[in-house]
């Protein structure tokens, strides 16, 4: 059976680190550990870390319970709800896995596909996506994520054809490349494609949920898409300032067009449609200009007034329980 590649000397290193962001997963936990012991135990030297994303229920009581009985589960509790992407990259902070796979808690990603992501990783594959064989999701969900796959392939350069799911695998050198970010609006995905291109996919099952709904909300999904759009790429900008051009073009041709009609026929008078909808036009310009500019100064203004990307206010595992 092949093993992850070896991708650091260093000694506390092991082969396989799975990190799953918990939120409102108290009944899947369980579920989850054990689908992992069944696919990966004894295959590769391998820890979990569960980080509990300030959840409502009792996914941090199951998610401690399972670190204090299994000595390869770790759990880590934040002290504010930060989102899927940074809880996850709270845990790839803490990991020492030499390939890295994330996953999500409710087990629509099988377990069992984890060797299939890890095995790809080669010497020409840095990330390992998983591409999904009939998704598991709401229509809506579906259809945003097309949306947003186009966008990222404009935005990001991603390649098409890569759908870009949270169930991946990756070598410790990206990993290393991802966490050195600093600023408050995170967005994965665009962080390993400006670590890499040397990307490939497998594909995977998807599978219903076990319980529950999913904690992506539509206005979470946009707020995600914002952040893509306008950490990773000035293109928001060179839009809206092309936008403006083009329709500042438009209205001057639809000037000297009343101008000339004006001229030919005296007796036209220029009505009021004409105006509102030249003010109506530019107005909306106008907004949006301002709006996208909006966006990237409050990024700014965040990565200089966020202190803390995230707190920990708990680790545990089968040899250490801290809540400092």
């Amino acid at each position: 059976m092949a093993t992850p590649p070896a991708i650091d000397d260093s000694a506390d290193l092991i082969d396989l680190s799975i990190v799953v962001p918990a939120y409102r997963s108290e009944k899947t936990l369980p579920a989850l550990v054990a689908a992992i012991d069944a696919a990966i135990g004894g295959r590769y030297s391998l820890e979990l870390i569960l980080v509990n994303d300030r959840s409502p229920d009792g996914s941090w009581k199951v998610a401690s319970e399972l670190a204090r009985t299994h000595s390869w589960v770790r759990a880590l509790n934040l002290r504010k709800n930060v989102g899927q992407h940074m809880a996850i990259f709270a845990g790839l902070r803490e990991c020492r896995g030499r390939v890295i796979v994330t996953m999500d808690d409710d087990l629509q990603h099988a377990p069992s596909d984890i060797p299939t992501l890890v095995e790809a990783l080669d010497d020409d594959n840095d990330v390992c996506y998983g591409t999904f064989l009939g998704r598991k999701h709401a229509a809506w969900k579906i259809l945003g994520s097309r949306f947003n796959d186009r966008v990222a392939t404009w935005l990001l350069e991603k390649p098409k054809g890569l759908y870009l799911s949270p169930f991946k695998a990756m070598k410790r050198g990206v990993r290393n490349e991802v966490v050195q970010f600093r600023g408050p609006a995170i967005y994965l995905d665009g962080l390993i494609l400006s670590a890499t291109a040397r990307i490939t996919t497998r594909t995977v099952g998807h599978h219903a949920r076990e319980d529950g709904t999913s904690g992506y909300s539509l206005k979470k999904s946009i707020s995600l898409w914002l952040k893509m759009a306008t950490s990773f790429s000035v293109a928001p900008l060179r839009m809206a300032s092309l936008t403006g051009m083009a329709i500042s073009a438009a209205g001057f041709v639809f000037a000297a067009i009343i101008v000339i009609h004006k001229l030919l026929d005296p007796g036209v008078a220029v009505g009021w449609s004409s105006l509102i909808v030249a003010i109506l036009i530019m107005g909306g310009v106008q907004l949006l200009a301002l709006g996208v500019i909006g966006e990237y100064v409050g990024r700014i203004l965040l990565n200089f007034t966020t202190p803390t990307q995230y707190a920990i206010a708990e680790r545990v595992d089968s040899t250490v329980d801290t809540a400092p």
